[in-house]
């Protein structure tokens, strides 16, 4: 009996190594032939699944709400413009009013058009027997474009980066004059990495737009650009990437085809040109595009970049809007015979608006019409046939009581509107537990009628569990991804920030970085420090959206993205 027992423990033994030495064989090579990523990836989806089956999950039952199918009125979106408060002021009660695009108004080395009417105010410059002064008011190019056009707020004169605003204004009805073609030199260009500029030279003997859309398309180099309905560099690079492809009509289909081509290879549009600098420096983009004002100023950029011009000349032309009184036209031309003078125009060389290589544009005079056209063509077409699957993932925790789920509210249901019918949108909600409000499923009417209601009947109480709606929602985008492969997968945060309960950033973001899953977070009366480390995860954007602009700027996101 003693000697049986003993047989049978030998074989035993020897089947446990038998097994054991399989199962090491099967766990070694069953990684052959696969990338460190696809490893990675696979290792986080078995952690996500584990996660997110001891979070507390339940489904509630989405009504239709009635949906707005027209726009709403760009004047109901802006903030009103104390959003934007002046970088100077006017010192007297007889004044002009500038909108400054921001290269110029800004602090520091930005601040040149700051400088020189500060100088101006204190120059005690009469005008009809009275003291004059202007006022300077900072405002992106595209956003200043907004205020005049919808008519919400007009200033006296407007000085965008770039001609294109200008004629978009003409279009638009706007009654505007060219006071001044050029106030500065400066020029939008393409930032290559060294290595990708040196491998570019080698193949194509020189570097232009028609070499850099050229290797876009071709997958050689990964390009990045900021959203052209925002950004004066982004504008101009769209309408000329669409002119290299068709340099008679940026509109035809071959325009469109060879644009398509082009932007399947472009990881992403930026919301903010830092965004699209913190993907550079992750080695997401090879290229990006920037002025040259800001990359000359900036000492990193120098070192690792070269800037290859593009596109129209960024030489702040100004705009009188409307008819300017005989008074107010004077103070525009004192003004700007003050710019002129010698040592504001070195003031502007030391501050970077000197571009050294006398630049000649090769783009030909383009309409408003014809822009306002390539924006829309750019929206239909920016994912490059690729489409977007994103899941919305909304605190209704008790701190979002009152105001702030208020304006998550309206910021959602009015941004839905510039949500392409083509991607598909899911809705995932958070207090103490978790909530799926609508599974994910194409933006079709009827999906839309869902979100509507889903977002209409929030209501807040309860802990904050972010976290925990993080990751049931990402597990969402990663099963409809198994099932449509070719999706771009993206998760949008509007939160306050605050987490108590559940999984905490520790838990969630081995798995983002693995999964390479964009996460958007849009703050409310927010802790806007802990919603930047979400998005700096994958170099998304963060919002810091208070109840004045969060409408609009949830526009601006979801035009980039959506």
């Amino acid at each position: 009996m003693e000697k049986n027992t003993k047989v049978i423990a030998a074989f035993a033994g020897i089947a446990v190594l038998m097994f054991g030495g399989i199962a090491a064989g099967l766990s070694i090579t069953k990684n052959i032939g696969k990338s460190d990523s696809a490893i990675s990836s696979e290792k986080a989806m078995k952690s996500l699944e584990k996660k997110v089956s001891k979070i507390n999950v339940s489904n509630v039952e989405a009504r239709k709400e009635q949906v707005e199918l027209d726009a709403s009125s760009l004047e109901e979106e802006l903030p009103d413009i104390s959003k934007y408060p002046l970088s100077v002021e006017n010192t007297t009660d007889t004044y002009i009013e500038i909108f400054s695009s921001t290269e110029k108004s800004g602090e520091e080395n930005d601040g040149w058009l700051n400088d020189v009417a500060e100088a101006f105010n204190g120059s005690g410059i009469i005008v009809d027997g009275q003291k004059v002064s202007v006022a300077v008011r900072p405002i992106a190019s595209g956003m200043g474009m907004d205020y005049i056009s919808s008519g919400k707020y007009k200033p006296d004169l407007y000085t965008p980066s770039n001609e294109l605003w200008g004629e978009m204004l003409k279009s638009n009805g706007v009654t505007i004059n060219l006071e001044e073609e050029k106030l500065l030199e400066n020029v939008a260009g393409v930032l290559l990495s060294k290595k990708k500029h040196n491998e570019l030279i080698d193949k194509y003997g020189s570097i232009n737009m028609k070499t850099i859309t050229q290797a876009t398309a071709d997958s050689e180099i990964s390009m990045g650009y900021t959203n052209p309905f925002a950004s004066a560099t982004g504008l101009n690079f769209l309408i000329s990437t669409l002119l290299n492809f068709d340099p008679k009509d940026p509109l035809s289909d071959t325009a469109v085809s060879g644009f398509e081509s082009f932007q399947s290879n472009v990881p992403f549009v930026a919301y903010t040109t830092l965004q699209m600098r913190e993907s550079a420096k992750s080695g997401v983009l090879d290229g990006f595009i920037m002025e040259y004002q800001t990359y000359i100023n900036s000492a990193d950029l120098r070192g690792s970049y070269i800037f290859t011009p593009f596109g129209v000349e960024h030489n702040s032309p100004v705009y009188s809007i409307g008819n300017l009184s005989s008074q107010k036209k004077q103070i525009t031309d004192e003004f700007l015979e003050f710019c002129e003078k010698d040592e504001y125009q070195q003031l502007a060389v030391k501050y970077g608006f000197d571009y050294p290589d006398n630049y000649i544009s090769e783009v030909p005079d383009v309409s408003g019409d014809t822009l306002i056209q390539a924006q829309h063509l750019w929206k239909e077409n920016k994912d490059g046939g690729k489409p977007i699957t994103a899941v919305f993932v909304a605190d209704i925790s008790g701190s979002m009581l009152g105001e702030p789920l208020n304006e998550l509210k309206r910021s959602l249901l009015n941004g839905a509107q510039y949500i392409n019918s083509d991607n598909s949108v899911g809705l995932v909600t958070y207090a103490t537990d978790v909530y799926v409000n609508l599974p994910i499923a194409k933006f079709d009417i009827n999906q839309r009628s869902l979100f509507a209601g889903a977002v209409t009947d929030l209501d807040a109480s309860g802990s904050t569990a972010t976290f925990d709606a993080i990751l049931v929602a990402l597990n969402m985008l990663m099963n409809e991804k198994n099932q449509n492969p070719d999706i771009k997968p993206m998760l949008f945060v509007l939160s306050d920030g605050e987490t108590n309960i559940g999984n905490d950033l520790s838990d969630a973001q081995g798995i983002l970085e693995a999964l390479k899953v964009p996460v958007y977070t849009i703050g409310y009366n927010a802790d806007i420090s802990a919603l930047d480390k979400i998005s700096n995860i994958n170099e998304a954007a963060s919002i810091n959206a208070d109840s004045d602009d969060v409408v609009y700027q949830l526009k601006n996101l979801f035009n980039a993205q959506m």
